[in-house]
């Protein structure tokens, strides 16, 4: 699989375009928004966008995705169906933060933990990771050994628990519980920043390091 992350939003989210190098079809994950800047990236590798897939339901991960369906002509799939309170409410998170209006939607499936997505060769796996939000997702490539963590886990860091029906033993359980046991050879790309490994927050990172 390969990828190339492509920062949108005010908030510099990391959305990504994931494609199977064989049959360069492939996936967008987290269009928050400026679906240009997407659309240029999907063109310039040359890739056919298969679906979208959303991590959770927050305002820069999931803004542009009506739109993005509605030019691509591609199926939502994800996250899992307790984000669907989140996704409701993208008008009124589009308002909130001063982006441009967000429409709510309905995923064309919902995604549930041990489920997988496939585009061309690529099987992802899907793990619910709830504690940022409630239906929080990670994908997981296992041959390459790469993770896209939505707002789980970034570089030195953890993602915000104070947002509704967020919970901090909830987020650091599914840290510890499901992503460590990946290994630490798994490369990350997170919400936010820069990516990093599995091994280095382990041995790092002051929220869920092995020290913390």
């Amino acid at each position: 699989m390969q990828f190339r992350v492509i920062p949108v939003t005010p908030f510099q989210q990391n959305c990504s375009l994931l494609w199977c190098a064989r049959t360069m079809k492939g996936a967008v994950v987290d269009p928050g928004g400026d679906l240009d800047a997407i659309q240029a990236a999907v063109a310039r590798f040359g890739v056919t966008v298969d679906k979208i897939l959303l991590t959770h339901g927050h305002i820069d991960h999931a803004g542009g995705t009506a739109e993005l369906k509605r030019r691509l002509g591609v199926l939502i799939e994800g996250p899992q169906r307790e984000e669907s309170f989140w996704i409701e409410q993208l008008p009124q998170q589009s308002q909130m933060f001063g982006f441009p209006r967000a429409e709510a939607f309905v995923p064309d499936r919902w995604l549930e933990d041990g489920d997988a997505v496939e585009f061309g060769e690529v099987r992802l796996e899907v793990i619910h990771t709830p504690g940022h939000t409630p239906g929080h997702v990670v994908f997981f490539e296992r041959a390459s050994r790469i993770a896209v963590v939505g707002d789980v886990l970034f570089q030195g860091s953890i993602g915000r628990t104070d947002f509704p029906r967020g919970d901090y033993d909830t987020l650091i359980r599914s840290i510890r519980q499901k992503l460590w046991p990946l290994g630490n050879d798994v490369t990350f790309i997170p919400g936010h920043g820069p990516l990093s490994t599995f091994g280095d927050e382990r041995e790092s990172n002051p929220f869920v390091g092995d020290s913390a």
